[in-house]
């Protein structure tokens, strides 16, 4: 038999596009703060619930996600044709991209944000069409509309954003939604609302109430801890919704997930407990790196953002010597995840000791 010369024909543009970079993984001997995780174990009655469900493994889960679409579709008070479901937010968002774009068609975000949003704009053919952040390393709303052309599709909005914590406030922000072509879907990314503290802050899911084109996505990965479970969800008008569940992936989120979603909702008194915990930590955090002479931007996230161009690699080994894992982007800054205090305090001392040789 004679063998080809070459394999398979595969898409000549995969090769332009880079691969997710996760978190690094900790030693047994280090902390990670490089994946902001939740670094508490699962909420009181999610483990069991969980467990429950692996017995029936062995089945398919509920294609539909019927019990969680209606515990959210209660919780946030909208219809349940509005709520879809998917692995984790970032799979939700490669659906909306690929039901909104594609070849010839431009996604709009800020630059740095979620490393994924270039990705999977990539993976569905489109354009991706990043905007610098502010010098205060936030979104340039007026940049980003500027970047709106009649090829743009879908615009990505982080708030607040990942990896730099700064939030938008609401009157900028419904300035930027009501200035959107009505053809343009936006997608506010709320991943991290749950640790939100400012007050001029807006939540997402009442600006998306009386605009068809504005979808929010939020996820169980970060203040409700099941990252390794991967259940997100967007909520979104019916058009928008009902073509999120055509892409999605049939049988996406696991039976466990569903469940231990569930069980995360019903335990939100617990959950709000954890998150003001992380919240004053993050506030202990910020204000030991201002003393050290840092600066930081005012993170409305579970993680802090330093920028060190240059020395970001630098950094990062150092921390690592220390027994602390955090997440650099070459050349620009580093983000480290808030999590346990004593993992904490290892960073802060690896950043005093950095500080003193610059």
């Amino acid at each position: 038999m004679v063998q080809p010369e070459h394999g398979p024909r595969l898409r000549p543009s995969l090769g332009g596009i880079p691969s997710y970079k996760p978190g690094k993984p900790a030693g047994a001997d280090a902390f990670k703060l490089s994946s902001n995780e939740n670094p508490y174990p699962p909420l009181p009655g999610v483990l069991e619930a969980a467990v429950a469900a692996a017995g029936s493994f062995n089945r398919y889960p509920d294609m539909a996600v019927s019990g969680l679409v209606a515990e959210l579709a209660e919780r946030f008070g909208v219809p349940a044709e509005h709520v879809a479901t998917g692995t984790g937010s970032v799979g939700v968002a490669q659906s909306l991209i690929l039901s909104a774009a594609g070849p010839g068609d431009e996604v709009v975000f800020a630059w740095r944000s979620f490393e994924a949003y270039p990705i999977i704009t990539q993976v569905a053919g489109a354009t991706p069409v990043p905007v610098p952040l502010t010098a205060d390393e936030a979104h340039d709303l007026d940049a980003m509309l500027a970047a709106i052309t009649d090829r743009t599709r879908l615009v990505f909005v982080c708030n607040p954003n990942n990896p730099t914590g700064a939030a938008l406030h609401r009157d900028e922000l419904v300035r930027f939604l009501d200035a959107v072509p009505a053809d343009v879907l936006v997608v506010l990314d709320e991943a991290y609302r749950e640790f939100i503290r400012d007050a001029d802050v807006p939540d997402g899911v009442e600006l998306y109430r009386d605009r068809p084109n504005v979808c929010v996505l939020r996820t169980f990965s970060k203040a409700y801890g099941l990252a390794g479970l991967r259940v997100g969800f967007a909520i979104a008008h019916e058009p928008v919704a009902d073509a999120l569940r055509k892409t999605a992936v049939p049988f996406g989120v696991s039976q466990l997930a569903q469940d231990a979603a569930v069980a995360s909702l019903r335990a939100e008194d617990a959950l709000l407990e954890r998150v003001d915990a992380l919240v004053a930590e993050r506030a202990r955090v910020t204000a030991a790196l201002r003393a050290q002479g840092w600066t930081v931007v005012d993170s409305e996230a579970n993680f802090v953002w330093l920028r060190l161009g240059e020395r970001t690699l630098d950094f990062a080994a150092a921390c690592a010597e220390a027994g602390v894992v955090v997440r650099p982007f070459a050349g620009e800054g580093v983000r480290v995840s808030i999590g346990e205090v004593k993992g904490n305090d290892l960073f802060l001392g690896a950043a005093e000791a950095f500080r003193k040789e610059l």
